[in-house]
Order: structure tokens, then C-alpha cells, then sequence
């Protein structure tokens, strides 16, 4: 079990320092699509990292697994987005 908190903490450090580089991008460019990158990011780590955590401690059930997909699927669709208009 250790070892799952331990790859977790690594997903989690890996996943927003990733958002943190692309709103620092986005800050220095000032271009859109660089901003929806960081949204799109910031979605997917706490969708996949941080809310499906959450819902594997409170056990498995559907609603929260909906959840955790939807908000995974929204970063998704706002990095197609931030391609397209790039």
C-alpha cells in the first residue's frame, strides 16, 4: 500500500508541475491556446489523481467514477481545443 502513495505522490508532483509549466508558458506568450492547455492539465491531474482518490477511499461507486470521468473527459476536450485553435 506505501508504494501506491509513493507513486501517487510522483503522479501528483509530475502531473502539476506540468500545469505550472504551461501557465508559466501561457504568461510569458500571452497566447490563448496556452492557457487551455494548463485548464486542460489541471482537469486531467485532478480528475485522474485527486478525485480518483477520493473515490477509491470512499469506495467504489458508480456516481463517483462518473465524476471523476466527466472532469477527466472536460480536460480532454480542452486540450483538442487549445490544438485546434493553436
Amino acid at each position: 500500500m506505501e508504494i501506491h502513495y509513493a507513486i501517487l505522490v510522483i503522479h501528483l508532483i509530475l502531473g502539476l508541475s506540468l500545469v505550472y509549466f504551461a501557465t508559466k508558458a501561457f504568461k510569458k506568450t500571452k497566447y490563448p491556446p496556452m492557457a487551455l492547455l494548463a485548464v486542460g492539465f489541471a482537469l486531467i491531474v485532478i480528475g485522474d489523481t485527486i478525485i480518483g482518490d477520493i473515490v477509491e477511499v470512499f469506495g467504489e461507486n458508480m456516481i463517483g467514477e462518473i465524476i471523476e470521468e466527466g472532469i477527466e473527459i472536460a480536460g480532454f476536450i480542452v486540450l483538442i481545443l487549445a490544438i485546434k485553435r493553436s
